[in-house]
């Protein structure tokens, strides 16, 4: 291979490599929706932040017997840990979403499988805080209904049988599906968007 040859390689691989004007702007089309990303990203961060610390306060608010405040508080550290684990993962990819720059099919494509991922993050963290939320309702009723006459047996009587098992089978459909309604009013409708611009760049 001479000169000439090598120099029309190399011309062809940046002719590879250039990006339309008519490409670049239909790439960027795909910032107005991956900033009502960021932004609903950013409010629901501080607002599950501030959700935790509410949490934590619940005990007085109800003025708790001491041994049950200790079982709460004893929930409440693992509640947390869970939430820090998860909530640092969306910071980070909060992070990612501001750092990055929307120039070429493959930063899109990144994005878009990014934000994806981190949707099926958020399911599954909604699902691992739902434990949480069965057991802080069995203890608020108990709390509530302690001191009825009779409540307190050696045996569970079937109307507590059936009232434990409607509050699991509640609390489980009611998270499932408000998590895909959540998800997808904030983040998923905006996912497709930036998805319909990748399917209109393979279509050119």
């Amino acid at each position: 291979m001479d000169f000439n040859d090598i120099q029309n390689a190399w011309n062809n691989e940046e002719t590879n490599n250039v990006i339309l004007p008519d490409n670049l702007e239909k790439i960027q089309e795909a910032n107005t929706p991956l900033d009502k990303i960021r932004k609903n990203l950013k409010k629901e961060f501080i607002y599950q932040v501030l959700s935790i610390i509410f949490i934590g306060f619940i005990p007085t608010f109800y003025d708790f017997p001491p041994k049950m405040t200790t079982l709460y508080y004893l929930l409440f550290s693992l509640f947390v840990a869970v939430c820090i684990y998860y909530l640092a993962k969306f910071y980070f990819f909060y992070k990612r979403l501001s750092s990055i720059t929307l120039k070429t099919k493959d930063n899109l494509y990144e994005t878009y499988f990014d934000i994806r991922l981190n949707m099926e993050l958020y399911k599954t963290f909604g699902f691992a805080l739902t434990p949480f939320l069965i057991l802080y309702l069995i203890g608020f009723l108990y709390l509530k209904f302690s001191e009825a006459p009779g409540f307190l047996s050696n045996d569970f009587t079937n109307y507590q049988l059936g009232a434990l098992f409607s509050i699991v089978v509640f609390t489980m459909l009611f998270m499932g599906i408000s998590l895909e309604w959540w998800v997808h009013k904030f983040y998923g409708k905006f996912a497709k968007e930036i998805k319909k611009v990748i399917d209109e760049l393979k279509e050119e």
